[in-house]
């Protein structure tokens, strides 16, 4: 790592951040937003979340040559990495936020351009399409050092990764979690436990930095107690009116997706969830006047945010779960400081999308009774199959089993040339009605 590179990271660090801060900030204000009246007063914090993710990215043009840089997928064993003091970037977070813009057509057609079908994933044709035009909406992000991803949400991520890693001529760390179609077997857990041991003497290596077993089993305490402080941000839904929606949550997972295991994010869910208890105390919802009560399954469709949140909200529906939102609270209680690379290869492997259906099933039965929910909304998304597959027999289920009025509307998450509005609002407008029944 070059000194004058390390020199300009702190100095943009400790002054050019802070500056940039105090200027968007002092914009924000010369622009106010009217208030909604369907929709509750915004959280206070929203506005520190805008800082700290501005931040993460404006720092990552700097990273290079200052630290070890790694693109990592969302459901991988970050804490590891950051025993070696990576700077992690997060190619669907990084999609997230090009869709938030509009910018995923744009993108995607980079890599369709060479020959990648509109079919896969967005996210990762976003990826892709950054990485062979520069564009992003993020200014610019550095350029890996390492690919590391896990399969424990799709084997999109593997084959995506590695054409980076071609492309790149860069070093790939895959993390495998066999699937679990029942209980997890022991056998499993020492497999994956090997491998995170395989893994130290090659970071070691791509970094420059030693292990140290200390500062792993303090990251493993820091990623448990932020997500479980996430948890209990989703749990204030489960009261009436719910403190917020799960359009909300979409926008505040930010933090526990791209920087967890680094107090930042445990630092900023702390302040969310005193706002959102305060919020509890005095009856303030999200929606003014929230009439029922809605569960979400899938990803969130980026593009469509605001919109849809003013569409359900002007009829006094909020959404107060999600399976998504949910992914990053509901196994992190097996993360155990003193059983460190165990409790992480439970954690990670027994997530929602790498179990069976059965397993999805009882789960959303759950949330659907501790969240008193009225209806459900599945998104089938053409960008991610794992998370679609079986979607109508858990709708027919749900159905049969608890009498759920449900709706199924199809999207990208990213990529609007996949969506449309009509046949969205035709579908929606016959849920609003079943709902009123």
């Amino acid at each position: 790592m070059s000194f004058a590179q390390k020199a300009r990271y702190n100095f943009m660090k400790d002054l050019g951040a802070p500056a940039l801060m105090w200027l968007r900030q002092s914009q924000r204000k010369k622009r106010p937003r009217k208030p909604n009246p369907y929709l509750g007063p915004p959280l206070k914090c929203a506005g520190r979340l805008r800082e700290i993710m501005t931040r993460h990215y404006y720092l990552s043009r700097f990273s290079k040559g200052a630290k070890p840089v790694a693109w990592v997928t969302s459901g991988a064993p970050v804490e590891l990495l950051r025993v070696f003091d990576f700077y992690t970037i997060y190619p669907e977070n990084h999609g997230a936020l090009c869709g938030a813009q509009k910018k995923g057509p744009e993108i995607c057609s980079e890599a369709e351009k060479k020959g990648y079908h509109p079919d896969l994933c967005s996210y990762a044709r976003i990826d892709l399409g950054h990485a062979f035009s520069g564009k992003t909406p993020a200014g610019r992000l550095p350029r890996p050092d390492l690919l590391f991803c896990a399969n424990n949400i799709c084997q999109t991520v593997l084959y995506w990764y590695k054409e980076l890693s071609y492309y790149w001529n860069i070093p790939l760390i895959i993390f495998d979690t066999p699937y679990n179609f029942q209980d997890i077997r022991e056998k499993d857990i020492e497999y994956m436990v090997c491998q995170f041991e395989e893994m130290i003497p090659e970071l070691e290596r791509i970094s420059g930095c030693k292990y140290s077993h200390d500062r792993f089993m303090k990251i493993i305490g820091i990623a448990r107690e932020s997500a479980s402080t996430w948890g209990r941000v989703l749990a204030t839904m489960k009261h009436r009116p719910a403190p917020i929606s799960i359009f909300d949550a979409f926008v505040h997972l930010a933090p526990i997706v791209s920087l967890r295991g680094l107090p930042i994010a445990l630092d900023y869910y702390r302040i969310l969830l005193d706002e959102l208890e305060e919020r509890v105390a005095k009856g303030i919802g999200a929606v003014t006047n929230e009439s029922k009560r809605l569960m979400w399954d899938n990803i969130a469709v980026w593009f469509k945010l605001r919109d849809w949140s003013l569409l359900f909200a002007e009829r006094g529906l909020n959404f107060v779960a999600a399976t998504y939102t949910n992914a990053w609270a509901e196994t992190i209680h097996y993360l155990d400081e003193m059983s460190p690379f165990e409790s992480m290869a439970r954690a990670y492997s027994l997530v929602v999308l790498n179990n069976s259906l059965n397993y999805r099933l009882k789960l959303m039965e759950q949330m659907i009774r501790d969240y008193q929910v009225d209806g459900l909304v599945i998104l089938s998304l053409r960008s991610c199959k794992p998370y679609s597959v079986g979607q109508y027999d858990l709708r027919r289920l749900l159905g049969e089993r608890l009498g759920i009025k449900s709706v199924v509307i199809e999207s990208d998450m990213t990529d609007f040339r996949a969506y449309s509005e009509e046949q969205t609002r035709t579908r929606l407008e016959a849920f609003f009605e079943a709902l009123e029944v």
